[in-house]
């Protein structure tokens, strides 16, 4: 019978650690996972690898002696891989992520060309797709959401800007015939461009301005799907269909040029930026580890230079 490795891994981890939460915190992982690959390995070998009480955790004589056997074989393993690393002066192969639409247009173009720049012996495969789907049933490496969407068992990486805003816009033609709101709650005499996320949503539009918080269900003439279809929204708005809410990044070009105008701009709602998650694993493929560098290196350098300007003001 064939045995998985990552559970036999888990194994010797709990045991030396003494614990599931210690271990989890060595492996950069969370107890109920552990708590899993370990009942999986007790499954398949037939036997009982701990005694679990609520404070302790202590390994049956079964276990011990597995645990005697397998340390040497897994150091052995984590040698090995070490040492194929080091010729490894390149990382090379596939990357392939799942990304919102809005982060291939908004987020991936000031990261992508300049990743590719850094490895060109890495393919980017990005499936763009504003559905929420399971990484690993897609067969991609990692995956980038706005953190009310991420799975409590991934590790998060930030990425991109740390701070979003939602604009509201119209095009002036449409505002000098049908009026410019200056309070959201005006909102609900105009005709607004509604976008339905995949889950057939229809989100109401929300507003902050201080502490005051509004949520407005606006109607309109026209409903797109969240994702290649906002083009078509953004388009309908700057012929004057109605009134748009979207990213403010996605709007900027066509405020700057004229073709739309910002409306209830002090209303405007602010949300923390995307994630880059991947699954909770201890061998990240190569490609991927480089992007999380690569990531990494970015806010760095982000960081640095919010911190300089604060200084030079």
């Amino acid at each position: 019978m064939p045995y998985d490795l990552n559970d036999l891994q888990a194994v010797v981890a709990v045991a030396r650690a003494g614990g599931f939460r210690e271990a989890a915190r060595n492996l950069n992982s969370n107890p109920s996972r552990l708590s899993d690959a370990v009942r999986r390995a007790e499954q398949q070998l037939g036997v009982r690898l701990f005694n679990r009480t609520t404070r302790t955790v202590a390994l049956t004589e079964a276990g011990r002696a597995l645990v005697d056997n397998l340390r040497p074989a897994l150091d052995e393993v984590e040698t090995a891989l070490d040492k194929i690393n080091g010729f490894r002066h390149t990382p090379r192969g596939t990357l392939r992520l799942n990304v919102p639409v809005s982060a291939a247009r908004l987020i991936l173009p000031g990261i992508i060309p300049a990743f590719l720049s850094r490895y060109p012996e890495i393919e980017v495969d990005i499936i763009a797709e504003s559905n929420l789907v399971d990484i690993f049933s897609a067969g991609c490496d990692a995956g980038i959401r706005y953190e009310e969407s991420l799975a409590q068992d991934m590790i998060a990486v930030p990425v991109g800007p740390r701070h979003q805003r939602f604009a509201v816009v119209a095009s002036p033609e449409y505002l000098d015939r049908a009026g410019r709101p200056d309070h959201p709650a005006q909102l609900m005499q105009h005709r607004c461009i509604r976008c339905r996320y995949h889950s057939g949503v229809i989100s109401d539009w929300e507003f902050c301005k201080g502490d005051e918080t509004l949520r407005i269900q606006v109607q309109g003439p026209l409903v797109v799907s969240i994702g290649a279809a906002v083009d078509l929204a953004v388009d309908a708005a700057i012929q004057g269909a109605g009134i748009l809410m979207l990213f403010e990044d996605w709007l900027a070009p066509m405020i700057t040029r004229g073709e739309l105008e910002p409306v209830l701009a002090p209303w405007w709602p602010t949300f923390s930026g995307p994630w880059l998650y991947y699954p909770d694993r201890r061998l990240v493929p190569a490609p991927l580890r480089a992007f999380i560098d690569f990531i990494h290196e970015m806010n760095t350098q982000e960081m640095n230079t919010q911190e300089r300007k604060s200084k030079e003001i």
